[in-house]
């Protein structure tokens, strides 16, 4: 039995449909959702729901009841108090189930960033997270990808109607990047793979090598019109956040990332290109995720 948190997210859905795509008895797969109705008719029919969130140890305990694997991912929560207690709020939880319940296998989203990332905001507390979860014994692999190529579909307004992106990174030094789709792939492969042992970090490095100006060429090339990028300081990036409602904690976590990667380049040029993990390259990302995106 694998158990799946957060189905409807960006990545955890296209997990599920993977795995559901395996097709086979080996693939029994139960979800913990907050909203049933979130998922189509056709996946309910396919999986064990669980409602509820995985931060609740009551229904963390129900959903792994039986599981040997989980795939597991701490959602990004603005309203939340304070960044570190977040990601330790659903990772206590899910100790206790690998310590209590015989989970053998634990696949995560992660980051990079591991030895070299200081004061790194949502960074930091995400290597605390694989930490404590491989301090229980687990077989347990971090994915760690960089940038997400999603992130710039939250701009897709911006992007359409004024032709510009923000970006608080610097936009003259190489972002290594990478597309949720590879993310998905690799932790499916991992949960239907029951021969790897241990605990291992996974990265996950896309095959560009651009800066933030070099991806807004790459995006001007494919919409057929001219994009720029514009240059924000991370004082800047906290206020837009706390004006669209997140925690003054949470928009200085996001801050204190951006300041550490700015000044310590651990999504940069230093980090080689994984092809058999993140095959996707920014421009088909653009050509086929972006560019529909962006004319609604």
């Amino acid at each position: 039995m694998i158990v799946v948190t957060t189905p409807t997210g960006q990545i955890g859905r296209e997990v599920l449909a993977r795995l559901l795509d395996a097709g086979s008895a080996a693939t029994a797969v139960r979800v913990i959702v907050r909203d049933p109705s979130r998922l189509s008719p056709q996946t309910r029919g396919r999986v064990e729901v669980v409602q509820g969130s995985h931060a609740d140890p009551a229904v963390l305990k129900e959903a792994c009841a039986g599981a040997d694997r989980v795939f597991w991912l701490v959602p990004p929560t603005p309203g939340a108090d304070s960044v570190e207690g977040h990601f330790r709020a659903f990772t206590e939880p899910l100790c206790e189930v690998i310590e209590g319940q015989g989970v053998e296998r634990v696949v995560a989203v992660s980051t990079l960033g591991r030895g070299i990332a200081e004061n790194a905001g949502l960074i930091s507390a995400s290597l605390a997270m694989d930490e404590a979860i491989a301090a229980t014994g687990v077989h347990y692999r971090a994915l760690c990808p960089p940038a997400l190529m999603e992130n710039l579909l939250r701009q897709a307004v911006s992007i359409r109607e004024d032709g510009v992106w923000s970006e608080a990174l610097g936009i003259d030094r190489v972002l290594r990047t990478c597309a949720t789709r590879d993310v998905a792939a690799e932790a499916a492969r991992l949960l239907l793979d029951d021969s790897w042992t241990g605990y291992a970090d996974v990265p996950l490095v896309g095959p560009d090598e651009l800066t933030p100006e070099g991806m807004a060429r790459v995006v001007s090339e494919v919409l057929d019109r001219p994009v720029r990028v514009r240059q924000i300081t991370a004082a800047e990036q906290k206020a837009r956040l706390t004006g669209f409602g997140a925690t003054q904690a949470w928009a200085q976590g996001v801050a204190d990332m951006t300041n550490a990667q700015n000044a310590q380049g651990f999504y940069g040029a230093g980090q080689p290109s994984t092809p058999d993990t993140a095959p996707t390259s920014f421009r088909r990302w653009c050509e086929e995720v972006l560019k529909p995106a962006v004319r609604g």
